[in-house]
C-alpha cells in the first residue's frame, strides 16, 4: 500500500473537531482543489453516508471523488473510502485530546494492486500533498468557532 499521514493540533475540543470533519460539506473550506461537496445519500455524518465531491482535475476539468463514511467512533475516529473517481483511496481521521486541544491525524492509503503498484513512488507524493492540507484545518475550525 502506498500511504501518507500528517498530524496537527487544533485548539478546540474533540467533539467540535469531530463534528466538523464528519460533515463532508466542510471539505471546500480546508482542502484546496475541492470545488464542491454535498451529501448524496444516507444521513449526514453517519456510517454509510455518501458525499459527492467535485475536485479540480487535469487542465482545470472537474473530477469526481465521491466517498462514503465506513466507520465512525464518536469524538475519536472517522474512516472513509473513495467510491468514485480516478483512485479508490481509503483514509481516516484519528482524534485524541491533548491538553485543551485535539490532536488530529489524517491518513490516506491507496491500493497496491495492478497499475497502482507501478506508479506507487510518484503517487506517494500526491498522497503526501493531500494529507499535508491538514495544516489548514486548525485555522478554519478555530476561526469558525470564534465566529459562532
Amino acid at each position: 500500500m502506498a500511504g501518507a499521514e500528517h498530524e496537527v493540533l487544533v485548539a478546540r475540543d474533540a467533539m467540535t473537531v469531530y463534528s466538523f470533519l464528519l460533515d463532508g460539506r466542510n471539505l471546500p473550506s480546508w482542502q484546496s482543489g475541492v470545488r464542491s461537496a454535498g451529501l448524496s445519500s444516507g444521513s449526514a455524518g453517519s456510517v454509510g453516508a455518501r458525499y459527492q465531491v467535485t475536485m479540480d482535475g487535469p487542465r482545470g476539468r472537474p473530477v469526481a471523488r465521491d466517498y462514503e463514511i465506513t466507520h465512525a467512533r464518536t469524538g475519536a475516529e472517522i474512516q472513509f473510502q473513495v467510491v468514485a473517481g480516478p483512485s479508490f483511496l481509503r483514509g481516516g481521521f484519528y482524534l485524541s485530546t491533548e491538553g485543551a486541544g485535539t490532536r488530529v491525524r489524517f491518513a490516506l492509503e491507496a491500493p497496491a494492486k495492478g497499475f497502482w503498484s507501478f506508479v506507487r513512488p510518484a503517487y506517494r507524493g500526491r498522497l503526501r500533498a493531500a494529507v499535508d492540507q491538514l495544516e489548514r484545518l486548525p485555522g478554519v475550525i478555530e476561526e469558525r468557532t470564534i465566529a459562532d
